[in-house]
């Protein structure tokens, strides 16, 4: 058996060519990895990777995280900027006994020792669309902060060896350095193979103060199907920040365990999400909340059309 789990329709691709690997009985962390390489390198998706767009600097720093289940190896790079590829820094990270979670110069200067390629990260788009967004804040006293769609991925091979992972570029116009819950353990991902993993995706300051990724593993230990735990874990964290603090952030979770289940529970309308398993080929759907529960379905090809289109639109400084 095996499977793998992907916020966002933007790691569609991605999920494909890890799937075939995996049918071939490919490792789950190279197939992770492959696949959330895929997105890093696209320039049209605006949060993770190369076309990230950029702190309030007009910076494009980057977080990742990696985790192996089976031995519990993570590696994390927070803050990084100038190198492509931060899911491949991470796992190499994740070699390591001791320093095996960076950031900032440590980072670059770790990536640039074990040869990792130098990139500039910010496109002209990004650049753009910076620039627009200053004016339309400036103007119309928006809140800059906009954008905040990690990519997250469990993955299970056939051996039964999981891995999780994350990369993304933050929030739009965050303060420099700033870290969310990506590269967190046990926030913005956590993976044991005896049981299962889980990522977030979402407003990671609000992610982070329920260490939701360990959460959802923690219940599926106790016994709960995934989409169960999913459910409860985002429901309950919700209904927690609502209480002390008067409105929650985005919260969207995928999980799966070692049975190649899955699930995803989302506080927001229009959670897209990819799936692959031995039983089913890869398809993106879509997330709602209807009475207080998760529902999905597959997008539409309309849907998914669209949402290329809007992608690779042409941008135009305004």
């Amino acid at each position: 058996m095996w499977g793998i789990i992907a916020t966002w329709r933007m790691a569609a691709e991605g999920v494909e060519k890890a799937s075939e690997m995996l049918a071939k009985n490919g490792d789950a962390g190279d197939a992770i990895e492959t696949a959330i390489r895929d997105v890093e390198d696209n320039p049209y998706y605006k949060s993770v990777g190369f076309g990230g767009l950029p702190n309030e600097e007009m910076e494009v720093e980057l977080d990742a995280g990696y985790m192996d289940g089976n031995t519990f190896d993570v590696g994390a790079i927070a803050a990084i900027k100038d190198f492509a590829n931060p899911i491949s820094i991470a796992r190499r990270l994740s070699k390591e006994k001791v320093n095996c979670v960076l950031v900032g110069e440590g980072a670059e200067k770790f990536a640039h020792k074990e040869g990792f390629e130098r990139k500039n990260m910010l496109t002209d788009r990004a650049r753009i669309h910076y620039k627009n967004r200053v004016k339309e804040v400036r103007e119309q006293e928006l809140k800059p902060y906009a954008g905040h769609d990690t990519v997250g991925m469990v993955c299970l091979d056939t051996t039964g060896k999981m891995v999780s992972a994350t990369s993304t570029s933050g929030l739009f116009m965050k303060k420099q350095s700033r870290v969310g819950d990506s590269p967190i353990i046990g926030s913005g991902f956590y993976v044991d193979s005896k049981v299962g993993g889980a990522s977030a995706t979402g407003l990671g300051e609000d992610l982070m103060k329920g260490c939701i990724s360990y959460e959802i593993v923690r219940l599926m230990k106790s016994g709960m199907h995934p989409q169960e735990a999913c459910e409860k874990a985002v429901h309950d964290l919700d209904q927690e920040l609502k209480e002390r603090r008067g409105q929650a952030g985005d919260l969207s979770l995928i999980a799966m365990n070692n049975k190649g289940e899955w699930g995803v529970a989302t506080n927001i309308d229009g959670f897209s999400f990819v799936v692959a398993t031995e039983k089913e080929a890869p398809v993106v759907y879509l997330a709602k909340v209807v009475d207080g529960h998760t529902v999905h379905e597959p997008a539409s090809q309309e849907w998914l059309d669209e949402y290329m289109r809007t992608r690779m639109a042409p941008v135009v400084e305004k």
